[in-house]
C-alpha cells in the first residue's frame, strides 16, 4: 500500500522583532484556540510557494513577494494506522514592513515579539520550530525534519 501525504504550508512572517501568529478559532478542526503560524493546504495544480503566498493573502491580507523556504517537515499523523495519510509541511519565513492585517474566519491575528512566543498557548513544537527556522542562514538551505 502506498503512503499518502497532503502538502501544506506554514508561514512565519516577521516585522522587526515580531512574528505574525494566528490564534485558531475555538471551532477549528486542527489546534482550536492555539497560536500557530499562518498557512494551509496546497491546492491541486498549485506550487508550494504560490500556495504560501495565497494562504498569507487569504488569512492576513498581506502580499509578500519574497518568502524563503526554511524547512520541510514530514508529519505522520497516525503512525499506527497504515492507511492514514500524513502531511508534508513546507515552512517559509518572510519579512514585511506592513503591520496592518485584515481579519479572516481562520482566527485572530496578532503580532508577537519572537522572544515571547513561548508565553502563549501554541501548537506543539512551534517554539523550537520557530527558533530553528529563524537560525537557518540564507545560504544553508532548508532543514528536513520529521514531526
Amino acid at each position: 500500500m502506498r503512503y499518502t501525504v497532503y502538502p501544506r504550508t506554514l508561514i512565519f512572517l516577521l516585522n522587526d522583532d515580531d512574528v505574525l501568529l494566528i490564534k485558531r478559532s475555538p471551532g477549528a478542526r486542527l489546534f482550536p484556540g492555539l497560536y500557530n503560524g499562518l498557512g494551509g493546504h496546497v491546492e491541486r495544480g498549485e506550487d508550494v510557494l504560490s500556495a504560501a503566498r495565497r494562504e498569507l493573502r487569504e488569512e492576513s491580507g498581506l502580499e509578500v513577494e519574497h518568502l524563503m523556504l526554511r524547512a520541510v517537515i514530514h508529519v505522520d499523523e497516525a503512525p499506527h494506522q497504515p492507511a492514514a495519510p500524513g502531511a508534508i509541511v513546507f515552512v517559509f519565513v518572510g519579512h514585511t514592513e506592513r503591520c496592518q492585517v485584515h481579519p479572516s474566519g481562520e482566527g485572530e491575528l496578532v503580532w508577537v515579539p519572537v522572544r515571547r512566543v513561548g508565553e502563549l498557548e501554541v501548537v506543539p513544537d512551534l517554539v523550537p520550530l520557530l527558533r530553528a527556522v529563524l537560525d537557518v542562514s540564507p545560504d544553508q538551505g532548508p532543514l528536513f525534519l520529521a514531526g
